[in-house]
């Protein structure tokens, strides 16, 4: 009678860890399979028809809100990984949410606010001059030589 409880004790207490490594998985088999379905799309547009772009477009939606349920699901599981410390921003600072195109003054991209460590956020990585930057609960990726916005995540520490 002792051992049946004590497996599913075990199991229980395993179950956890397994979801997680799942999750990782997953995202990185939803990353994979949004370049895929680019790849796709730019074939179509060569030498497809519009019936198979207007498909492939649609292909590309649903593997990017996969990509982006997987993601949500392991932010929510993973909650101490975005609850980040207060955020102080440089000298005279008012926040306003931004959009792409929005240019930031250089003190906004300075070292105190760069998200250096955007694997452990499963932010992708940045491109040659970009750098994703923290402006108050967001993450935002910055062109640092012109300092135009390229990509907002909104709300994304705790």
């Amino acid at each position: 009678m002792r051992t049946p409880i004590i497996m599913a004790l075990m199991a229980a207490a395993a179950i956890p860890s397994i979801a997680s490594a799942q999750s990782a998985g997953e995202i990185r088999h939803d990353n994979r399979q949004v370049r895929e379905e680019r790849r796709e799309l730019r074939d179509a547009q060569m030498y497809g028809s519009r019936r198979d772009i207007r498909e492939e477009r649609a292909e590309l939606r649903d593997a990017q809100r996969e990509r982006r349920e997987d993601w949500r699901d392991y932010r929510r599981t993973h909650r101490d990984v975005y609850r980040g410390d207060r955020y102080v921003g440089p000298r005279g600072y008012v926040y306003r949410p931004v959009a792409i195109g929005y240019r930031f003054a250089p003190r906004y991209y300075g070292s105190r606010y760069v998200v250096s460590d955007y694997a452990r956020y499963r932010l992708p990585r940045p491109v040659a001059y970009h750098q994703w930057i923290r402006y108050g609960n967001d993450v935002v990726l910055v062109n640092i030589r012109t300092g135009r916005v390229a990509q907002v995540n909104r709300g994304f520490f705790w």
